[in-house]
């Protein structure tokens, strides 16, 4: 009988140590995803802090491009110019033609400008109506204040005149 008695307490005392090496695994673990989640919302945290920090609300102006249908004119790429000094291009593959044709909008640039005036430029090339080649572009003239600014370098088909049309159009500030 007390052999019995030393084995029953002996087997739960190593029931009692196997379910509490289990809870600290299962501690250990939920732990463990907490202290992710925890980095993943401080690395997004800094990332927004950086974005602030290089490009503030006051100086900051990003360009976006979009394609409405598509039919007259399959871009190839895309130069944009600011004051006459290149500041982004873009070369487009099929996929991101297709993404735009289907009403995305792809951020070509983002970057810092001081108030005041600029001319902005932007060239696009690609293929016109009956396959030519085709390179056309889109000038808007900027004033540039201490709220950000966001322009749209739109491509368009103009059905009346069979051909595309390309302009830089300027968003309202919200």
């Amino acid at each position: 009988m007390g052999r019995f008695l030393k084995f029953f307490i002996f087997s739960m005392a190593l029931s009692a140590d196997a379910v509490s090496q289990a809870q600290q695994e299962q501690f250990s673990a939920e732990q463990l995803e907490n202290l992710k989640r925890e980095v993943i919302k401080l690395n997004r945290d800094l990332l927004i802090l950086e974005e602030d920090l290089l490009y503030p609300a006051q100086s900051q102006v990003a360009f976006y491009v979009s394609m409405d249908v598509g039919h007259y004119f399959k871009l190839d790429a895309i130069k944009l110019h600011i004051d006459n000094k290149l500041s982004a291009s873009h070369l487009y593959t099929e996929h991101q033609r297709d993404a735009l044709v289907r009403g995305g909008i792809q951020p070509l640039h983002k970057g810092n400008l001081k108030s005041g005036d600029y001319t902005i430029s932007a060239f696009f090339t690609g293929l016109g109506p009956e396959g030519r080649e085709y390179k056309r572009g889109a000038t808007l003239e900027l004033k540039k204040t201490d709220e950000p600014a966001v322009i749209e370098l739109r491509i368009s088909d103009k059905i009346s005149k069979q051909q595309p049309d390309f302009e830089l159009v300027q968003w309202p500030a919200p």
